[in-house]
């Protein structure tokens, strides 16, 4: 998003530092984007990172009982997709695609909604979009013409401990999430928010990345 640009260049510095290969940055287009910006997109784009769609505002006031549920454990106030229908759901995902066609950036292949809550559309419906992979919290969802959407469960971890109940959580589920990439011969998921430089359990953020033997993007998955 526009106003976490400095923390991600932060990020991406952090992570040249340690030799990691570009990576793939989720991109909200309904922000107030700049020119300024955008070339900064551009920018990465060219140095290899893959750019992908990450919902529309990334915000919501949830209204339903369960989305409130799920925003006060997991997804605080930016599951806008919980707030949808399919329909809506469709459209969120369309329009957040024609965004960067129109800005003139890399049309994404893959989306990914905002906490991972994908909301309450069928596999039909989301055959109808342009995308190719969509990631969830369990894994990913493979689309592609004449076929049946296939769905490759994967690990994934995160480091937004910003309470001392998500420092305790993530800590065990990172571990947890890890050991069974090492176990099943999957690849893990690493996800990275942008203050999480700034949080409690950066050193296993550091720790878990510093165990990769290689890197994959996400066009390297079957």
């Amino acid at each position: 998003m526009p106003e976490t640009m400095d923390k991600i260049q932060c990020i991406l510095k952090w992570l040249k530092e340690r030799n990691i290969p570009p990576v793939t940055l989720l991109v909200v287009p309904g922000k107030n984007w700049t020119e300024d910006h955008l070339s900064l997109l551009k920018h990465y784009a060219h140095e290899g990172h893959t750019l992908a769609a990450h919902g529309w505002h990334h915000h919501t006031r949830p209204r339903k009982f369960l989305h409130r549920i799920h925003s006060l454990i997991i997804s605080k106030n930016v599951a806008e997709h919980l707030d949808l229908n399919r329909q809506g759901i469709l459209e969120l995902m369309n329009q957040s695609r024609q965004w960067f066609i129109q800005k003139e950036l890399p049309p994404p292949s893959l989306y990914v909604p905002p906490a991972w809550a994908l909301g309450a559309i069928d596999k039909k419906t989301l055959a109808k979009t342009s995308f190719r992979q969509i990631e969830v919290t369990r894994g990913l969802i493979h689309l592609s013409e004449n076929k049946k959407p296939q769905f490759q469960p994967l690990p994934l971890t995160g480091y937004e401990a910003d309470s001392p109940f998500r420092v305790r959580f993530l800590s065990k589920w990172n571990q947890f999430q890890q050991s069974q990439a090492q176990v099943k011969s999957l690849p893990l998921r690493i996800s990275i928010h942008p203050n999480d430089l700034d949080l409690p359990i950066v050193d296993q953020l550091e720790q878990q990345i510093k165990s990769v033997e290689r890197f994959l993007n996400y066009s390297d998955l079957p």
